[in-house]
């Protein structure tokens, strides 16, 4: 076992090479994008002034390595419920399913056509097999019994979202891939082949499989390693299908592109709002509990479901917090919320019983 010295060491050490590794050039495909500075050859977030600073990246890390931490990792098990092909092959075709993997990871069911957001199977979010933030439970599901996956939608680039051992391993069982720009250099290399890749900036639209999906901003960051910072595009997803609007935010601070989303698109049967990983160190990438329920408002969602908690150590607030504040505030403002269990499947727009399933878990 490393001593927590050493530990912040030889993570700062692969992380390095990890950046030097991923770091490309500009590239005229990057350069067109309103959102790309090819002064920097980077991209940026839309101006918000209302955006609070964080601290710097040495301090966070070394907060992450020597600060201490309570209750961040659960005690009790987290309930999982197995799921098997048959029972999904059973959901019925003529509707949307979607089903919690972990953290911001789903599958969904699609009018019959199987769908990944984020899909993380990794034991850990890390650039290695044996250090980082390691999962409190497995998956519903294992990855080589998954069905055959009609389209891979990923957010960004971080660990916690793009996991590539998920990508090689199911490379020939996905048929299309759709990234934000600059991603499609990742799964290129991870083996993916390049007629199969879609890239989106913000606002970019495509149909696949009766889908329509349009990539819309998010307000975060990016990068793999030290030296690649925001070399690739962060993106949330509005996804339509059988007559039904899903919105996943992926990673982002609150920002005013929230109403800006909702009044394009009139508003959502339901919405993957992030809740969890949040901390005043880092205010303007992650949402707080108050701050997710803004963005649901703004969105004009029916159903407000929580996503980006409860599968890994990525913070310094409780692990049952998010949830738990953001119940809270929900029951107050009168709003339905989704806190599906790992495996639970959700039916959009079908009656629910809502479970808050942590509860009484250390």
């Amino acid at each position: 076992m490393f001593a927590p010295r050493l530990r912040f060491f030889a993570l700062a050490a692969v992380l390095l090479l990890t950046g030097c590794a991923t770091t490309r050039a500009c590239g005229p495909g990057l350069a067109a994008s309103p959102q790309f500075q090819a002064d920097g050859c980077r991209f940026a977030n839309v101006a918000n002034p209302d955006a609070k600073p964080s601290q710097e990246g040495w301090r966070i890390w070394s907060r992450f390595f020597f600060g201490t931490k309570e209750g961040t990792v659960p005690v009790d098990a987290i309930p999982v419920r197995p799921l098997t092909r048959a029972q999904l092959d059973a959901l019925p075709i003529d509707a949307n399913h979607i089903v919690r993997l972990g953290h911001s990871s789903h599958l969904l069911k699609l009018q019959g056509r199987y769908w990944l957001i984020d899909p993380v199977f990794a034991e850990r979010v890390s650039p290695f097999s044996f250090l980082g933030p390691k999962r409190f439970h497995a998956p519903p599901i294992a990855r080589e019994d998954l069905p055959p996956i009609e389209g891979l939608l990923l957010s960004h680039d971080h660990y916690d979202h793009l996991d590539l051992s998920t990508i090689e391993y199911l490379k020939g069982r996905v048929q299309r891939y759709f990234v934000p720009l600059g991603v499609g250099a990742r799964l290129r290399d991870a083996g993916v082949p390049a007629d199969r890749i879609a890239e989106f900036d913000w606002w970019q639209s495509a149909t696949h499989a009766d889908v329509q999906l349009t990539s819309t901003p998010s307000q975060h960051f990016s990068g793999r390693g030290l030296t690649d910072r925001d070399s690739t595009l962060w993106t949330s997803w509005v996804i339509e299908a059988g007559g039904q609007r899903i919105y996943f935010s992926g990673d982002s601070g609150y920002f005013g592109g929230f109403k800006q989303i909702g009044e394009r698109f009139g508003g959502f049967d339901i919405a993957l709002i992030e809740n969890g990983a949040y901390d005043p160190w880092w205010p303007s990438v992650h949402l707080s509990p108050e701050e997710s329920i803004r963005a649901f408002e703004d969105l004009r969602g029916k159903t407000l479901y929580s996503v980006h908690n409860s599968t890994f150590d990525l913070a310094f607030h409780r692990w049952q917090a998010p949830m738990t504040e953001l119940a809270a505030l929900a029951r107050a403002r009168g709003i339905a919320l989704a806190t599906p269990e790992i495996g639970e499947v959700l039916t959009v727009g079908a009656t629910r019983e809502n479970r808050l399933w942590w509860e009484g878990l250390r």
